[in-house]
């Protein structure tokens, strides 16, 4: 029996952090063994909202590749690829934008969201409004049986779903309608309590150094009402303390959740040890980084491959998309 297929892909707008870790690429190594994996740079959907500031987008990208690969996603288990690389995607979005009523993407809860969120941004572009029909097109391109996604995300895959299904009702039934994979994720904040994001300037690093970990760490805002050394604590409200029921093991834990309601250990010890057993758990990490970084021929033989296997589906699919609308 065939494996089921699934796709997800990020947008190369700066360096992965721990939020990605656990948001996204945690649940995409879990998935390798058991699915038929692509996983792409969505660097078309980069322009979007970045289409002033090209610059960095390669760069970008060839970072996430490596901390792709650093995570333990395997070029042998997953097809790792480029999105402008498969130009069959542009066509797929045009097609798809001919039969997508206007409504459905005004009614965008992230369209709405970011319109507000970014005002320093003209986002009045047809591009980032009908960014959901590429979306689409990126997703049923490779007929994929599902979509990983956070229940933030939920929505974009439920329009994808609908754009699938007028096309296969005007066309013939092309495309296989994506379920929504939901995925547990636990919940990340920033060292400010925030969301992890890299536009709060909050984010720790996949590649930071373990001096720049120690130094966000130290950074860190614990429990708000815990003043000076002296005051109790409360592990439940700390940022800190949910840190370490992700990295420490569990006697550090239990030290913690036992010691700090008693004041009998500082924020700043508690940091220091968070920051270590971090450290240590992203030392594998930077160590296939490194090696990654000083093979760059190895990298891009890497992305190669993925964008030939990508393609060799999409040119498949984009052959029978022309012979069921005759043109």
């Amino acid at each position: 029996m065939a494996r089921k297929r699934i796709l997800s892909g990020m947008r190369p707008t700066g360096p992965l952090h721990l939020g990605n870790l656990h948001g996204a690429l945690a649940n995409w190594k879990n998935m390798q063994d058991d699915y038929d994996c692509f996983f792409f740079i969505a660097d078309w959907h980069a322009l979007t909202s970045d289409y002033d500031m090209t610059g960095p987008i390669q760069g970008y990208a060839m970072d996430i590749f490596i901390d792709w690969l650093s995570v333990g996603l395997s070029p042998d288990k997953c097809t790792l690829f480029v999105q402008s690389h498969i130009k069959e995607h542009a066509e797929l979005s045009l097609l798809l934008s001919m039969i997508t009523p206007l409504p459905w993407l005004e009614r965008n809860p992230t369209y709405k969201e970011q319109i507000a969120q970014l005002k320093n941004k003209d986002l009045s572009t047809f591009g980032f409004l009908g960014y959901p029909v590429l979306q689409a097109a990126d997703i049923i391109m490779y007929k994929a049986n599902g979509v990983p996604v956070g229940i933030d995300q939920a929505p974009h895959v439920e329009l994808t779903r609908e754009i699938a299904r007028r096309f296969n009702h005007f066309y013939g039934d092309i495309f296989p309608i994506p379920d929504t994979i939901l995925t547990e994720t636990p919940k990340i904040l920033g060292i400010d309590r925030r969301k992890m994001s890299k536009s709060y300037n909050n984010a720790i690093f996949l590649s930071d150094t373990p001096e720049e970990v120690r130094n966000k760490v130290g950074q860190m805002i614990t429990d708000p009402q815990r003043a000076r050394r002296t005051d109790p604590g409360n592990p439940d409200v700390c940022n800190v303390f949910s840190f370490h029921r992700l990295y420490s093991d569990e006697q550090t834990i239990q030290r913690v959740d036992r010691e700090c309601p008693k004041a009998r250990i500082g924020c700043v010890e508690c940091k220091q040890m968070m920051a270590e057993n971090l450290i240590t758990t992203l030392g594998p990490v930077h160590e296939q980084r490194a090696y990654y970084e000083a093979h760059p021929d190895t990298l891009r033989a890497i992305i190669e491959d993925g964008d030939q296997r990508a393609r060799v589906v999409a040119r498949e699919t984009m052959d029978e998309v022309r012979a069921a609308i005759r043109i």
